[in-house]
């Protein structure tokens, strides 16, 4: 799932290269407004969710405000690819034994492992679901989502 997401994210990233900025920033009446609201929320989450896995100390901001988490497509574009990065190397790294346990999630208790990292990759895909839909009304050619097309790395 790591790969796939990364795959995905280099998808993204291409088209979003080729958009002004302002089109990126337009609101679409998606839940976080914008194509760039989206990515920045999810890129939010992501980090937010991989620190908790990981035991680290979570980054900043809100749900609320994470729609603002970087001013552009190419401030964007490169923390995802620094984000995607960061989960591959973690993804690559776990056992089975690393899926054991619980995680805790804030003041909503406690969560097994598993299902925050089925979690992590459920998300992604959820809300790139949303930049997809958001590009294509816009006019913007996305690539293939499905698993089995996925070349490999």
């Amino acid at each position: 799932m790591a790969r796939y997401n990364a795959w995905q994210n280099d998808s993204i990233r291409t088209t979003v290269a080729a958009m002004p900025d302002e089109e990126l920033r337009r609101d679409r009446g998606a839940f976080f407004g914008s194509i760039l609201g989206t990515l920045n929320h999810l890129l939010w989450a992501d980090r937010r969710i991989l620190a908790r896995l990981q035991g680290a100390s979570l980054p900043g901001g809100s749900p609320e405000g994470s729609a603002d988490l970087t001013p552009n497509g190419a401030e964007w574009s490169t923390a995802r690819f620094r984000a995607d990065g960061r989960i591959r190397l973690w993804a690559d790294s776990l056992t089975a034994l690393d899926l054991t346990g619980t995680v805790t999630w804030g003041p909503g208790g406690t969560y097994p492992r598993a299902l925050i990292v089925t979690h992590l990759f459920n998300h992604q895909t959820h809300h790139r679901g949303q930049v997809h839909a958001m590009l294509t009304a816009a006019g913007h050619a996305t690539t293939a989502t499905d698993l089995p097309l996925m070349p490999e790395k």
